[in-house]
């Protein structure tokens, strides 16, 4: 099996441009990228796919190696399909923050930057001292409170 080194190039650049405008703050941007890396992958299955060959089908005289595997066609029709429902629904999603603030860039949350750029290396509290650090005595329980709740 021989693949194209022009068709693995041209997958890997599908691949690193798709990623590329995925990580964009324009929604425009994110859905091109959703469909360049749809088509990679499309790209991808065909490349794997094995030696092109006949039509799948049986007839007489046709030997079962000469026919191409049905089933690489039949996963790039799925995704096909399915890059198609995602990009609608992306579109949908894109129109109505058009319709609702007139602009395409997504916000930049704070609370997600601190989390991003919190110190990591920090020491988690030990558990252990939180549990006796703690005031909350279940069982020192005043005689109203137990009545109050038999009571109900």
């Amino acid at each position: 099996m021989t693949v194209s080194l022009v068709l693995l190039v041209a997958m890997a650049v599908l691949y690193a441009c798709g990623v590329y405008l995925l990580l964009e703050k324009s929604m425009t941007r994110v859905l091109l990228g959703v469909l360049l890396l749809g088509n990679a992958t499309n790209l991808l299955i065909l490349l794997i796919s094995g030696e092109p060959g006949l039509a799948p089908i049986m007839t007489d005289g046709v030997e079962e190696s000469e026919i191409a595997d049905p089933l690489p066609q039949a996963l790039v029709l799925t995704a096909i399909v399915i890059t198609f429902a995602v990009s609608a629904f992306l579109l949908a999603l894109i129109y109505r923050s058009w319709r609702l603030a007139a602009e395409d860039d997504l916000e930049v949350d704070e609370e997600d930057v601190a989390i991003g750029t919190r110190d990591t290396n920090v020491d988690e509290p030990d558990l252990e001292e939180l549990a006796t650090a703690t005031d909350f005595d279940p069982v020192d329980e005043d005689e109203e409170q137990r009545q109050a709740r038999s009571s109900t």
